[in-house]
């Protein structure tokens, strides 16, 4: 994938943290991950695109009125790592961290999330 596909990609997974509806957050997580991809994060190992779409849903009533951003996109060799924060909307992080995911068709296999001071 190219730099530009790759952070297009990146932004969906963002705007797929942020999105409260149920049926667009599940919409992005199709065009985001494959159907058996895992993510694994220091709270979380999920098994497949049903399971990633619960533990979001789930995280998210942690960060009720905050609102995801990412930084800087570097990828190769088929994977990818960036920064992430989430916070309120003008405010400080209230957690932060960064992501390596590996692609398979143009969307992500395999995911692994790291929290900043863990």
């Amino acid at each position: 994938m190219d730099k530009d596909a790759v952070t297009k990609l990146v932004e969906k997974y963002i705007a797929m943290w942020n999105e409260s509806d149920d049926r667009a957050r599940q919409a992005l997580l199709d065009d985001v991950f494959t159907p058996n991809a895992t993510y694994t994060d220091p709270s979380i190992a999920a098994n497949g695109a049903a399971a990633i779409g619960k533990y979001i849903a789930t995280a998210q009533k942690n960060f009720t009125g905050m609102l995801f951003t990412y930084g800087t996109v570097l990828t190769h060799h088929g994977a990818v790592h960036f920064s992430w924060q989430v916070g309120p909307t003008g405010g400080a992080p209230v957690v932060s961290g960064f992501d390596v995911a590996w692609f398979e068709g143009g969307r992500i296999g395999r995911l692994h999330g790291f929290f900043n001071g863990f």
